[in-house]
């Protein structure tokens, strides 16, 4: 069994075609249940954000399931196979866990060094494990990604560029508000938060440290939507929560909005902005983030007058978007080495069902060979016994001592694993008995749920 990735980011694919295979918590269990129902498919997760959607799974054959993932892809996209293709990227075994870890580093993000990936990886493995659709490969896989990631923001500076895209976003906004960009624009201004999930909190934490004047969430729920404008009163803010149906109002009195909602479909329509526009009285533009993927905001809303619309693509060209170019490059380091002590762990650990089993077997045949014994000299003493049993135990242990650790060596190394096979012919053990070992040292130990430490991060 090994990882496949197949995957569409910002990297590979415009925003309009992002939209069309974003991957909503509503949508992410049915995806999870077709993709382990096909049959080279074991374990699962769906990576999904506002900028990238891939799907890791865990096959006994690349070619076999690479076309059941990709044909899933192009199915819940509602896109061929050959449309997809130019804008997929497959990953394979090695390559497909080193693209996770450069990913958890925050390295291919949008926002060179953000932090949300963090949370958004958890999430993704939360979500496979809940519908237990995560094995032991794609458990020990996150579980190392996070802590990788974790690893390159407390040991190099690459989050320094930013903490998120919604950091530079409101950065943007500032800047067109008239004020430079570390945010003091937006000092003293009202806002307006269109969605109250992480998102939004994300951007109303960045709202309170710039010093906005005043917050009016804005969400389908309208309990979540107070929780959230609690937060920003208790921060001195004044704030007030509303539902879609206080959209309008709100829009007409704001100076900056920031929409994050998942939706599917425009919720922020050309005729809304445009009918807040002829009530607006401020002397400054409207500036609108559009966060969400698919898009909150309907595209042509930025052909109006005084608006300025700050989109994901509009984002992928900021310069804030990218890390000081040492801070990335200690980061890939890192990767890299995490990526091969992973790797090596894996290999080893591959190599040691063969190894249990030889040692099984050699049981086996001493067993045998005292019974025997026993059967054909039934004069001997239990203490002559013992001492013949441990003779024989310590002959077997030092043969088989030197080539089982030098096994496991060797196994570690690339390309280790025609060791384990040459062990298994020379042996003659049968593959099914060391996939018997491999299963039964997996249902004897526990795997423990992701790092909890990780489990308020936002997802995006």
């Amino acid at each position: 069994m090994s990882i496949l990735l197949v995957g569409m980011s910002h990297r590979s694919a415009p925003v309009s075609t992002l939209e069309r295979a974003a991957v909503s918590e509503a949508d992410r269990p049915k995806l999870l249940d077709a993709l382990v129902r096909r049959p080279h498919v074991a374990e699962a997760m769906v990576v999904s954000t506002c900028n990238r959607i891939e799907i890791y799974a865990v096959v006994d054959a690349f070619h076999g399931g690479l076309a059941e993932v990709s044909g899933l892809f192009a199915e819940h996209s509602g896109m061929s196979v050959q449309e997809l293709t130019s804008h997929l990227y497959v990953r394979y075994s090695e390559s497909a866990v080193e693209h996770l870890f450069t990913v958890a580093a925050g390295l291919d993000s949008m926002v060179v060094g953000e932090q949300q990936i963090l949370g958004q990886i958890r999430t993704a493995y939360a979500a496979s494990d809940s519908q237990q659709v995560a094995g032991r490969a794609v458990h020990e896989l996150a579980q190392q990604a996070l802590r990788v990631g974790k690893r390159v923001h407390s040991e190099t500076g690459i989050d320094s560029a930013g903490a998120s895209v919604v950091s530079v976003a409101l950065e943007r906004a500032a800047a067109l508000l008239g004020g430079p960009r570390a945010l003091e624009g937006l000092a003293g201004r009202r806002a307006v938060v269109l969605g109250a999930g992480a998102m939004g909190g994300l951007a109303v934490a960045n709202l309170i440290r710039a010093g906005i004047g005043e917050v009016t969430v804005v969400n389908r729920t309208a309990e979540r939507a107070a929780r959230l404008a609690e937060t920003a009163a208790e921060a001195g803010v004044a704030s007030q929560a509303t539902g879609f149906d206080g959209l309008a109002a709100a829009v007409r009195t704001a100076d900056v909005v920031v929409t994050c909602t998942g939706s599917v479909g425009a919720v922020l329509t050309v005729a809304d902005v445009h009918t807040a526009l002829t009530r607006r009285t401020a002397d400054t533009p409207l500036v609108i983030c559009d966060l969400g993927l698919p898009r909150d905001v309907d595209p042509a809303v930025a052909g109006l007058p005084d608006v300025d619309l700050l989109d994901i693509e509009t984002l992928r060209q900021d310069p804030g978007a990218g890390a000081a170019e040492a801070d990335a490059s200690a980061a890939r380091e890192l990767v890299a080495t995490e990526l091969a002590a992973y790797l090596e762990q894996q290999r080893a650990s591959e190599v040691a069902p063969t190894v249990t089993a030889l040692r099984r077997r050699a049981a086996e045949v001493v067993q045998g060979e005292l019974l025997r014994l026993e059967s054909k000299a039934p004069g001997l003493t239990d203490a002559e016994k013992t001492e013949v049993e441990r003779t024989v135990r310590r002959v077997v242990d030092k043969l088989l001592h030197a080539p089982t650790v030098r096994v496991k060596q060797l196994a570690a190394a690339p390309g280790g694993g025609s060791y384990a096979e040459a062990l298994r012919e020379l042996f003659e053990l049968a593959p099914g008995v060391t996939a018997a070992v491999a299963r039964s040292s997996e249902s004897a130990t526990d795997v423990e749920p992701a790092d909890q430490s990780l489990a308020e991060e936002g997802t995006l």
